[in-house]
């Protein structure tokens, strides 16, 4: 497992201040993610729906859901790197 990912979107490997899932794994925020938009515990609660999820944002081409979050110099494939194991 990757150092910290238990701070990374189960879908898009984004990095956020706090567990999109908690500190314990379970208790999800229900927040939306700023890069592909997938909410915390309802899309991304299994791999497979993670999974389904980000095959979706990537054929629709990857777009940030919130734009102004992007970070300069942003790429994918190196943010895709940081997706917990289990939802790879």
């Amino acid at each position: 497992m990757n150092a910290g990912a238990e701070y990374c979107c189960r879908v898009c490997g984004l990095r956020h201040d706090d567990p999109p899932w908690g500190v314990d794994g379970r208790t999800p925020l229900f927040e939306l993610c700023d890069c592909c938009g997938v909410e915390f515990g309802y899309q991304d609660s299994t791999p497979v729906g993670a999974k389904r999820f980000r095959d979706a944002w990537l054929t629709a081409g990857a777009a940030w859901y919130k734009p102004a979050g992007r970070p300069p110099g942003w790429q994918l494939e190196a943010q895709l790197r940081d997706l917990p194991e289990a939802f790879r």
